[in-house]
């Protein structure tokens, strides 16, 4: 296994959203290795989308991150209290990035369970396995990302990262879809910008 490096981002937003299915994003918390396989992404692109944060050119303090070096992390809040993580991709001071929505878990299932559930993974029923990353949101509460990750390198020297355990997802495994929760975007809504392993449980919605 290898952590991918800065010139795997260096691409645009939909090219990548595709080659990050069946890598794995690891965070090192507390001594502790938390792994997930990314099976699914969405991309966004500020310049023609209006789901995106960026789009129009839209600069403010949150969405400053959007126009920084590709490998970085964009960590923005839903609801006040829950979180997304986005990897930034392409050119620095071009907007675009990926949202990773959905992990299957791979190492770290006894804390992932304790950060979702508050208890041990054996005791979790059924549904909850299926729920313990089968969202954006759910991934970063299992996964203990937050706004402390936000602008954070995907490198080797950090504890969040991602690494490429040579899984390959053949083309004919991906699905293209239109993306969730964006009903707001008018055109874009229609945008087949989501991409998920076929038959992978830990989808958040086929």
């Amino acid at each position: 296994m290898k952590i991918l490096d800065k010139s795997f981002y260096n691409i645009d937003a939909l090219s990548l959203s595709k080659k990050l299915l069946g890598k794995v994003l690891v965070n090192q918390v507390n001594g502790k290795s938390l792994k997930g396989i990314i099976v699914e992404t969405e991309a966004y692109i500020g310049a023609v989308d209006k789901a995106s944060h960026a789009y129009g050119g839209r600069r403010t303090e949150r969405t400053e991150t959007l126009y920084g070096e590709p490998g970085i992390v964009y960590v923005y809040s839903i609801y006040g209290m829950y979180f997304c993580f986005n990897v930034i991709c392409g050119e620095k001071d071009v907007a675009e990035g990926v949202l990773i929505r959905g992990l299957e878990p791979l190492e770290g299932f006894e804390e992932m369970s304790f950060n979702r559930f508050k208890k041990p993974y054996e005791e979790l029923t059924k549904s909850q396995i299926k729920n313990l990353t089968n969202g954006p949101s759910k991934l970063c509460i299992a996964m203990n990302i937050n706004k402390s990750n936000n602008k954070e390198k995907l490198i080797k020297e950090n504890s969040l990262y991602i690494e490429d355990h040579d899984i390959e997802v053949l083309p004919s495994n991906i699905v293209e879809t239109t993306r969730i929760g964006i009903d707001y975007a008018e055109e874009a809504v229609h945008f087949p910008w989501r991409f998920y392993i076929k038959d992978n449980p830990y989808v958040s919605k086929k």
